[in-house]
């Protein structure tokens, strides 16, 4: 290959040029969006596209292809011009006419699902980033499983200066350069240009000193000088660390009168500009329309990715590795799970221990490493208290990724972004552990996660003021409520042992994230039913129940349905028999029929019992309901008497409801 590729400099600049108008021009016909961003990027975009990213239009999603990932999302033009210019079947002229309108496939940011080529949503700025870093560590580590001949591919990021000032950026730096992921390629685009004006307003970082001092290889370079693009980018790829590129553009390049400046950043050029753009790059050609020898080059592009993919089939389809590496991408469970954990539930009705249900999460973590081996787990720096790793797991390390348990460190945010690119980039069933306090530093990710309803796993302990003595920092009040306010999120709070394995294996079998949370004190396993029935699977079911002769219904989750359990007892000494509910799952319960959940809940006074926000639980108590739970924040003390303090023991659960009653 020549220096820059088999195409001329002349010829690579009215490729380019391609993408700024059709940028331009899509922006300016939505009224709506960022131009500036990919016409000052087109140059890098069209060096990275037609020589370097290994993909195939025709297949988007064949296992082994280069990610590409612009995490400079509100860029989105960008990456819609060059799928149509790449010829990606679901994108067409219309389609880029069609920009920021409902229901088009070219939305204002990138969505997973909605377009072919898109590897991951972006917006939120720094995400991208984490969830690159993500894909990057699950190829490094399917690579040490199956070796280079079906695993061996680069992840491209475009980052924005937005991005590298957000705080995920750091610890997505930091932990990449700690692991030396060498099949990492961040490009910057450094354009000196955020919404307000100059960068300078509010940032005077060094960034090539800071991705060095975080063990990157660096590199500075002409954002709009092919040859010094392309060597970069050669460079980037022989590096054995992970390799930041930064090349200086100009925002809005090819604009006459805005190029340079911050009212290229978010706002349509108007469409003398749009005209004078033309103008300026020699662009004589109608509204969306490329010349055709312009868009054969682009097209032809393509054959060199897809041989690249033709070549890997063939390797594949003759590799031992073939059916294991098919399960592991499809998420299999083997059968001998599935009787295991059978068994491992009748075991843990006929003992009935008294565990934590972190410790029962455990349990169930030792069943599935020992007969799963797509598993990639992981806690920010809580493994001890999480509960996260077994005996026969080991940590993933510069130079072991054959391991399968991930030291994210202290850096809760990333740890999400980067199980979503894991998930995103297949071969592993991924989760991770914290407090469930600090979804309040992740809930970007999880709201990511919840949108592309990747696979994602979140083990969240210390789920209440059950916690104890750390105090209201770190006891989560409010969080249960954000969380079941979240679409496509399943929200599990287990009250025993069963109910946690229960919940193990329906986020197991989900397709989207899910929640665990789980308690730090030990709870009493109350299930003892015969049979193998998933009692969790209809997300609420009775515990205790008095049939036509139940006065009233307690409802509770987690650790207070004990409580609740208890109150029952209790209330029999009043000639009054409380039916008791167990509602671990809101999301999978709201899909139950109107008959089964009227079956459940019973028509008499409802009770709702749970260490947590009341928020939501009307619609299951009604406005004559009682809600005995949090209306402040937590406190420092032992457990138990935090649980009496705040009226959730059962006595005084029993006053409340007796003098409901008696009114």
């Amino acid at each position: 290959m020549s220096k820059t590729s088999d195409l001329n400099i002349e010829t690579l600049q009215k490729m380019s040029n391609a993408i700024r108008v059709l940028a331009a021009e899509g922006v300016q016909k939505a009224n709506s969006g960022h131009p500036g961003m990919p016409m000052g990027i087109a140059d890098v975009a069209t060096i990275l596209f037609t020589k370097y990213l290994n993909i195939d239009v025709s297949k988007p999603d064949w296992p082994d292809r280069d990610r590409f990932v612009l995490s400079a999302g509100h860029g989105s033009m960008l990456i819609y011009s060059l799928n149509y210019l790449l010829g990606y079947s679901d994108m067409n002229i219309e389609s880029l006419k069609n920009f920021r309108q409902l229901k088009s496939n070219t939305p204002g940011h990138p969505e997973y699902g909605d377009t072919l080529g898109v590897e991951t949503t972006t917006g939120p700025l720094g995400q991208g980033l984490g969830t690159a870093v993500g894909m990057a560590l699950a190829e490094r580590m399917s690579n040490a499983k199956f070796g280079k001949n079906l695993v061996d591919h680069f992840t491209y990021v475009i980052v924005g200066d937005g991005c590298l000032q957000e705080g995920i950026s750091h610890e997505s730096i930091e932990f990449a350069g700690h692991l030396k992921l060498a099949k990492l390629v961040v490009i910057w685009d450094d354009n000196s240009i955020s919404i307000d004006g100059s960068t300078n307003l509010a940032n005077s970082s060094n960034q090539i000193a800071r991705f060095k001092a975080s063990g990157w290889h660096t590199q500075s370079v002409d954002g709009h000088d092919f040859d010094q693009i392309s060597n970069a980018i050669e460079n980037a790829k022989k590096a054995n660390k992970p390799s930041f590129i930064a090349c200086k553009t100009i925002i809005g390049y090819g604009s006459p009168n805005l190029a340079g400046t911050e009212k290229t950043h978010g706002a349509p050029l108007g469409n003398d500009e749009v005209e004078k753009v033309k103008e300026k790059l020699n662009w004589k050609s109608n509204p969306f329309e490329v010349p055709k020898d312009i868009l054969n080059n682009w097209r032809s592009s393509r054959e060199r990715g897809s041989e690249i993919r033709k070549q890997w089939e063939d390797r594949f389809n003759t590799s031992s590795k073939r059916n294991k590496f098919i399960k592991n991408n499809s998420n299999y469970l083997p059968q001998a799970f599935d009787k295991n954990l059978k068994s491992h539930i009748q075991k843990l009705k006929l003992e009935k221990p008294k565990l934590a249900t972190r410790q029962a999460s455990l349990e169930f973590l030792k069943i599935l490493s020992s007969n799963v081996d797509n598993i990639a787990g992981g806690s920010a720096d809580l493994t001890g208290s999480n509960l996260t790793k077994t005996p026969d797991m080991n940590s993933v390390k510069p130079k072991n990724f054959k391991a399968n348990y991930i030291h994210y460190g202290i850096r809760e945010h990333m740890m999400g972004a980067v199980m979503n690119g894991i998930a995103l980039h297949k071969g592993f069933i991924t989760y991770g552990g914290t407090f469930l306090v600090f979804t309040d530093y992740m809930r970007s990710s999880i709201r990511l996660s919840a949108l592309m309803k990747t696979k994602v796993i979140y083990v969240l302990t210390h789920d209440s003021i059950g916690l104890g003595e750390d105090g209201p920092t770190h006891q989560p009040v409010e969080h249960l409520a954000m969380l079941r306010a979240t679409p496509n999120l399943n929200v599990f709070r287990p009250a025993d042992a069963v109910e946690t394995a229960e919940a193990w294996e329906l986020a197991l079998k989900y397709d989207g994230p899910s929640i665990l949370a789980l308690s730090r004190q030990g709870l009493k396993t109350f299930r003892d039913e015969k049979g193998n029935d998933n009692l969790t699977s209809k997300g609420g079911y009775l515990v205790k129940d008095f049939g036509n002769d139940r006065d009233l219904t307690i409802i509770s989750t987690g650790s207070e349905v004990e409580i609740a359990l208890e109150t029952s007892d209790l209330l029999l000494n009043d000639n009054i028999k409380a039916s008791v509910v167990s509602l671990p799952c809101w999301e999978i319960f709201e899909k139950q029929s109107e008959e089964y959940k009227l079956n459940v809940l019973g028509e008499k006074l409802k009770v709702g019992v749970e260490a947590g926000s009341e928020l939501g639980w009307h619609k299951y108590i009604g406005s004559n309901g009682i809600f005995i739970g949090m209306k402040t924040f937590g406190a420092s003390a032992p457990a138990n008497h935090l649980f009496e303090h705040f009226g959730l023991s059962s006595d005084k659960i029993r006053e409340k409801i007796l003098g409901k009653i008696n009114t």
